[in-house]
């Protein structure tokens, strides 16, 4: 077992993992990673219009790996041209949703 640390990026925040997690090997902290960067994306706070989070996964012997995500909310004037199927395509969308698929 070796021992993992998830430091977290929120914007312009930093929050360093001083205890680690004991896990089998880099694929288990990859898919911690990605898990909690999923929660955190989950939780976004849909009032600021950029936005980025990452995970950085280190061991004992420094960085592994980094698990990002991006958000960019646009007015409708920013998106010249792409507007005209999002009605039908949000729709669908929310059929998929509901439908469970």
């Amino acid at each position: 077992m070796n021992k993992y640390y998830f430091d977290i990026r929120d914007g312009g925040q930093f929050i360093r993992d001083d205890e680690g997690v004991e896990l089998a090997h880099s694929e288990a902290a990859r898919q911690e990673a990605t898990i909690t960067l999923s929660e955190m994306a989950r939780t976004w706070g849909s009032s600021r219009p950029h936005h980025r989070m990452a995970v950085e996964v280190r061991d004992d012997h420094g960085p592994i790996l980094q698990v990002s995500f991006s958000f960019a909310v646009k007015p409708s004037s920013d998106l010249k041209g792409i507007g005209r199927n999002e009605k039908s395509g949000s729709r669908l969308l929310g059929k998929s949703r509901s439908s469970g698929r």
